[in-house]
């Protein structure tokens, strides 16, 4: 990860109280990729303010979405890690380098972010639309990514189905292990699938017009 001159940096201890969380935790999170870090040539970490900020906004939106939602995602965010550990010799892979797999990763975490803040926002329609346009432009900034490195179109919509498939499959499972009643699943996954078509179709339309549509600086 590059430092960036606009961008104000925490250290290790810093970053950990910002989010009132053990130093070890914070860590921990890093290590596993839920959170982007820098390490400086003397080998410390640094976080940027505005990745922790989306941090602690996706750890409250995990909070304040209701019980099965957010099982949902606590079980999709470790289903995910472990598919992406089992599949890294997935030919789209071999596309990306350090960098890309940090950006996407990254995406990746913001989409998951915006998921929970969509299956809490159930009930305020103008709020449900502003984020599904949230989604549209992190498509975008995916099909971006993709583009720079060559992939063609199939191999790009084969890596988010790669992800969208670790959500999809966790919610069909959770009637299996967990008490939840049918229905509420099948609301659950209406808004899983309407929030990841947006993030299709804004992939597809990138491709389509060869990246006009998207803006010079998102």
């Amino acid at each position: 990860m590059e430092p960036s001159n606009n961008e104000t940096w925490l250290t290790l201890s810093e970053a950990a109280g910002l989010l009132d969380v053990h130093p070890t935790t914070l860590r921990r999170w890093a290590n596993n990729g839920d959170i982007p870090v820098m390490v400086t040539p003397g080998g410390h970490r640094r976080f940027a303010a505005s990745d922790l900020a989306r941090f602690a906004r996706e750890r409250s939106a995990l909070r304040n979405v209701n019980g099965f939602a957010g099982l949902w995602a606590t079980k999709a965010l470790a289903r995910t890690r472990q598919d992406v550990s089992v599949h890294r010799h997935e030919s789209w892979m071999a596309y990306f380098d350090e960098e890309g797999r940090s950006q996407t990763r990254l995406l990746g975490q913001q989409l998951m972010g915006l998921t929970l803040q969509y299956l809490s926002s159930e009930s305020n329609e103008e709020n449900s639309a502003s984020i599904l346009e949230e989604a549209r432009r992190i498509g975008r900034l995916y099909a971006r990514n993709c583009m720079a490195r060559g992939l063609p179109l199939r191999m790009t919509l084969e890596a988010s189905i790669f992800f969208r498939d670790s959500l999809i499959e966790t919610a069909l499972q959770l009637p299996e292990t967990a008490n939840i009643r049918p229905e509420a699943n099948i609301r659950l996954l209406r808004r899983v699938n309407a929030i990841l078509n947006a993030v299709h179709l804004a992939v597809a339309d990138v491709y389509e017009h060869g990246g006009d549509v998207i803006p010079a600086v998102e």
